[in-house]
């Protein structure tokens, strides 16, 4: 085996033997446990499912045969056979009304709590926005007398009755009634006439009769005209104004009442209205009279209160917006379970006549597919289950409606596979729940496995390669190859892998000891050996090529370059002292900027400060800071060699000096390229230099130290130094603490 679970702990050079069976049997039980307790949890989960889809079928047969007994309590009720006897023309609109059947033989009209009572039971009644009402209806026995009974209510003002004998309906509240059928459109018009009131006037409201008269469309009444014999109408007002509480009442003695225009009652009335073709198809002797008619559907009712005069609109009108529909077999729908259908079919009648209810479409949760598989795949061990298919059978009822027109068979069938839908979606969402569960163990057992055995198995076959490789017979075993560091820890296995790595730490640091030692020292010679360049390079300036002490400064400076380009003199400056001193930093400047060109570094100008070479002064006098002479003489020739190596020919680098109480700031300045902003901290780094640094005179390349002294001195004599590129060029600030 040639690699190891790390790629980076490859053992190239040791042999490593094979491992029979028994040094995995830890590993293999833990894992084993690991794939038990998924497939525990998975098999949990799916008992649970089973035993739930087995409670949600039990409850889908209570709740099927209870829906059916509540559609079967609503088509028994009074406005359930309304809407079971009117099905065929009750949702073709609302206005204009058309008769309805009603499940009565006829209405008493003369009473208005029956007749309100009758309406209200049958939910014929259609509401408007303004609060009123009206049911047209017609009775379900033939033989009450072929009339249209219309009842309903609305908002009035103080009634104002027809005066005995008058032939101008219009000067009273009046009732306008227009009927349409069978291309024809007769009209009646009823004015209110009131009648004596029994009681308290205040307390039991008004009520009278509504007249009913052939309507000829003038607003008079002919001299012969007559009531119409079979036409009977009532009406009723309530004694308390609309929107006042009962105390509140609309009669005149009370100083809280409004005003009569503003005091609107409930005002409900009651009309019997005879139609001659339903009494002329019902006495014919040579047909057999068919009821309810076949064209009641197609008939039309309009119903108009009005107030006295010729006001428009009127005080309520049947064709008015805004009406709702009267009950209807789609309210019986909402008793159903969703996927339920009741089939309503009269006895005798073809099945293209019958009547499909469904119940509410709710929207599913989404549901995963799989899952919705798995749960039709579940068996079930419950009643109406097949036991060859262990599927459960579509639930089924039957019974029977009696009705005055008629028997009706009322079928319905249930829809399991909703159950199954609504099952998936709850598991759906439980599955969630599950999978974060397998995460769980699934990261538990690969925590086990990175954290324990992968460490047992390195440490296992690194130690079998050691043991291998040192038996006789093995030739060049290499310790130093093993490596098992990675796998110390502060646990048991750690602690063995410590042990063992420190025993093998120990003999590799036996071997490093000298290498870092002899390095130590070339590093040290190295610094020593760039210190003594700097004024080696002055040395040479001074003594000229001429000068017979020229050829021993050369001879020592190539000497030191031997040393300086062998070594790094990074620890070597950090380990190096800066005495303390004091120092007059104004004449110091000033002698650098007059002695600058000893070095070779013409066109040095000092602009700030006391003393030689003066020129605008930021202060007056001696400066001391905290400086020593030797060391500060290093940092500013190591950043005037760079200015001159940047600056363009015939420029100068200008020296100025500014102070407080507590700090002296030096800053020298040149023309030039300016730095790189990801550079201006950098450059003080070892090594690092800009990339456009032209050579240093005398062939020797740049190795980014010089700035890396200059940085080292300041920090040794507590001051900074910062570079900062300024419109023309480049300027470094050297920081000083004051003295004085």
């Amino acid at each position: 085996m040639k690699r190891l679970l790390n790629p980076r702990l490859e053992l190239p050079r040791l042999e490593v033997p094979r491992l029979g069976l028994a040094a995995f049997r830890q590993r293999i039980l833990l894992r084993g446990v690991f794939v038990l307790l998924a497939v525990a949890t998975v098999s949990l989960s799916v008992v649970v499912l089973k035993d739930e889809k087995e409670r949600a079928w039990q409850a889908y047969q209570h709740g099927f045969v209870r829906s059916q007994a509540e559609v079967m309590a609503r088509l028994r009720h009074p406005s359930g056979r309304l809407a079971l006897l009117n099905a065929g023309h009750l949702g073709q609109g609302v206005t204009p009304l058309a008769p309805l059947l009603l499940p009565y033989a006829a209405i008493d009209f003369d009473d208005p709590q029956k007749s309100q009572q009758a309406v209200e039971m049958a939910g014929c009644s259609v509401q408007y926005p303004d609060g009123a009402s009206l049911c047209a209806a017609i009775g379900n026995n033939p033989y009450a007398g072929g009339f249209i009974y219309l009842v309903g209510s609305f908002f009035a003002g103080e009634l104002t009755p027809r005066e005995r004998g008058s032939r101008e309906p219009a000067q009273a509240h009046r009732a306008r009634i227009t009927l349409d059928m069978r291309g024809s459109t007769y009209r009646w018009i009823a004015p209110y006439e009131a009648m004596p009131q029994q009681g308290n006037k205040s307390g039991n409201g008004e009520h009278g009769r509504l007249t009913g008269f052939v309507d000829n469309g003038t607003p008079q009444l002919d001299a012969r005209a007559r009531p119409v014999r079979d036409f009977r109408g009532w009406l009723w007002q309530n004694g308390h104004c609309r929107d006042l509480p009962p105390g509140v009442q609309g009669n005149a003695g009370n100083d809280k009442t409004p005003p009569a225009a503003d005091c609107l009652r409930r005002t409900h009335y009651s009309i019997r209205l005879p139609v001659e073709l339903f009494r002329e198809a019902l006495f014919r002797r040579d047909v057999r009279p068919v009821w309810p008619p076949e064209d009641l559907g197609s008939m039309r009712v309009r119903v108009e209160m009005l107030a006295p005069g010729d006001t428009e609109p009127p005080l309520f009108d049947s064709n008015a917006p805004g009406a709702q529909l009267a009950a209807s077999l789609n309210d019986i729908s909402r008793s159903l379970l969703p996927g339920e259908r009741v089939q309503i079919r009269k006895v005798g009648a073809d099945e293209a006549s019958a009547i499909t209810l469904k119940g509410v479409d709710v929207q599913a949760a989404p549901s995963a597919p799989w899952l919705l598989r798995l749960i039709s795949w579940l068996p079930l061990d419950a009643a109406g289950v097949s036991a060859a298919t262990m599927t459960p059978a579509v639930p089924t009822g039957q019974d029977i409606l009696d009705t005055p027109t008629g028997n009706y068979t009322v079928s319905f069938t249930g829809h399991p596979r909703d159950v199954e839908q609504g099952l998936a979606a709850v598991a759906t969402r439980l599955s969630w729940y599950l999978g974060a569960m397998l995460a769980a163990i699934a990261l538990a057992w690969l925590i086990v496995e990175l954290g324990l055995i992968r460490r047992v198995t390195a440490l296992t076959r690194r130690a079998a390669a050691v043991s291998y490789n040192v038996q006789d017979g093995h030739v060049g075993p290499r310790l130093g190859d093993l490596e098992v560091s990675d796998l110390r820890g502060s646990d048991e296995l750690g602690i063995l892998a410590g042990g063992l790595a420190d025993l093998l730490q120990r003999v590799k640091d036996d071997l490093q000891r000298e290498q870092l030692r002899a390095q130590q020292e070339r590093d040290m010679w190295h610094a020593v050996g760039h210190e003594i360049m700097s004024p080696l390079q002055s040395l040479m300036v001074l003594y000229g090529p001429d000068d017979p002490g020229h050829r021993y400064v050369q001879r020592m400076q190539q000497a030191v370059h031997v040393l300086y380009g062998t070594a790094s003199p990074a620890e070597a400056l950090q380990a190096a002292n800066v005495p303390e001193g004091r120092l007059d930093l104004d004449a110091f400047l000033s002698h650098v900027a007059a002695n600058a060109h000893f070095a070779g570094i013409a066109n040095v100008v000092y602009e700030g400060g006391s003393g030689e070479g003066g020129g605008n002064r930021d202060v007056t006098g001696a400066v001391i800071v905290r400086a020593d002479e030797f060391a500060l003489e290093d940092v500013v020739t190591h950043i005037l060699r760079n200015a001159d190596s940047y600056r363009p020919a015939g420029t100068a680098i200008t020296l100025s000096l500014s102070a407080s109480e507590s700090a002296a700031s030096a800053t020298l300045h040149n023309q030039g390229a300016t730095i790189a902003e990801d550079l201006l901290e950098r450059i003080f780094e070892l090594g690092v230099s800009a990339p456009q640094e032209p050579a240093a005179a005398g062939g020797a390349e740049h190795r980014g130290q010089g700035l890396f002294v200059a940085r080292t001195y300041m920090a040794k004599m507590g001051g900074t130094i910062k570079a900062h590129n300024t419109r023309d060029g480049v300027a470094f600030t050297l920081t000083f603490q004051r003295l004085g």
